[in-house]
């Protein structure tokens, strides 16, 4: 056994992204009206029912994966994700414009200038004055904030009349520490979840960054400079409506993932003494011990943290898809079985989703959202999700409240 041999063994095993899961097309999409070639980017249009041409756009932005965005995917997960947003969307008259990225991956600054072009095609090729409404999940509602902003920052206009998010990372999202320290660890095995979490839009995204496996956590460079360059263009657009939904609850009650607790341990022979946990309470500062293929235990330590894996807000099930891949190469010849009692981690807290509060203590993380004032908020209006449920899942409470503020 070596290196190069388990290396292959991964690499059969499809290793999905553990910040955005699994992607696989099984419904496949009707031809769009319209497709759009814009500068880091693609865009798919589908016109609203009754229309001949573009009049009343809605653009929608792709989240954060490694790799092309891929529109077949896009438009599956927003039709048959378990509410059907475009067909929605098209029965009252807006034409769906489907965002995606050349690599998601990118610097969010610049993707969004995929966003900007996309704004512009629209605006040069509508029929009409009719206002966009311009917006995106996830990481793709972050894009389309900071070039909305960018095009009035330089004097442009963007004829947008709503802006809208849905379970974007306003305030910072979450990858547990341990799974970090994991990724980089066995990256002369698979540098691909390595990869994903040190590329540029990841250390823009997540509020703590590891960079190896055995560094301090801490907000990376990427991700100081990002919040720095977006101040400078005033942060929010301000001609638009700012409207924002969460698929977290708003009662400050988590989702009973509790702290310290083993998330994911090593049962195989070449990975028996691994134990990923969630982040501990105070007292307590062991967050992971990392064992892979050679017989030597390194323990992870990180003090100081908030219990930000069983906060209230949008779910991922980072820990499970770990497992899942861990678990898939026994059948391949190599023991790397692991135990998986908890699936899924807080990857979007609803504070930073609605933009009210930040995510660094447990006091912010576990606000009682329903009881505060909604001008706390940066956005406008906003509406959080009636329990705690996977992020950016598609939910007729929160695209029909979207749908019926569109301009």
């Amino acid at each position: 056994m070596n290196t190069q041999q388990i290396a292959q063994a991964l690499r059969n095993a499809q290793s999905p992204a553990i910040a955005a899961g699994p992607r696989q097309i099984t419904t496949a999409p009707p031809r769009p009206d319209e497709t759009w070639t814009v500068p880091g980017g693609t865009a798919w249009v589908y016109y609203g029912e009754g229309n001949r041409a573009l009049t009343r756009p809605v653009i929608m932005a792709d989240g954060f994966n490694t790799g092309p965005s891929t529109l077949e995917f896009s438009w599956q997960a927003l039709e048959c994700g378990g509410h059907p947003l475009i067909s929605e969307l098209r029965r009252r008259g807006r034409d769906a414009v489907l965002l995606g990225f050349d690599e998601r991956s990118d610097s969010i600054i610049k993707n969004a200038e995929a966003a900007i072009g996309a704004i512009f095609e629209a605006v040069g090729r509508r029929q009409g004055d009719h206002p966009l409404a311009v917006g995106g999940f996830s990481m793709g509602g972050l894009v389309t904030r900071y070039a909305l902003a960018k095009l009035e920052n330089v004097g442009i206009d963007h004829q947008t009349a709503l802006y809208w998010s849905y379970d974007s990372p306003h305030r910072g999202a979450w990858i547990p520490l341990s799974l970090q320290a994991f990724a980089h660890y066995i990256r002369d095995y698979d540098p691909r979840f390595s990869d994903q979490m040190n590329s540029q839009a990841s250390r823009q995204l997540l509020a703590q960054h590891l960079t190896t496996w055995s560094d301090k956590p801490e907000p990376a460079p990427e991700r100081n400079e990002f919040l720095l360059e977006l101040n400078r263009r005033g942060s929010w657009p301000r001609r638009p409506r700012l409207i924002g939904v969460a698929n977290g609850a708003g009662s400050g009650q988590g989702n009973g993932i509790g702290p310290g607790q083993t998330a994911l341990r090593g049962t195989g022979e070449l990975i028996i003494g691994t134990d990923l946990r969630t982040q501990p309470q105070s007292g307590d500062s062991r967050v992971a011990d990392l064992r892979f293929v050679t017989p030597d235990l390194q323990e992870i330590n990180s003090p100081g943290m908030p219990r930000m894996e069983g906060a209230p807000g949008g779910m991922l099930e980072g820990f499970g898809i770990l497992a899942d891949v861990l678990n898939a190469m026994p059948e391949l010849g190599f023991d790397t079985a692991v135990d998986n009692p908890i699936r899924d981690h807080c990857f979007v807290p609803a504070v930073s989703a609605v933009a009210i509060r930040d995510i660094g203590s447990d006091h912010d993380l576990y606000a009682p959202i329903d009881d505060l004032s909604p001008e706390e908020s940066e956005l406008d209006e906003f509406l959080l999700a009636g329990r705690n449920e996977g992020h950016t899942r598609i939910t007729e409470e929160l695209c029909g409240w979207i749908l019926d503020r569109m301009p």
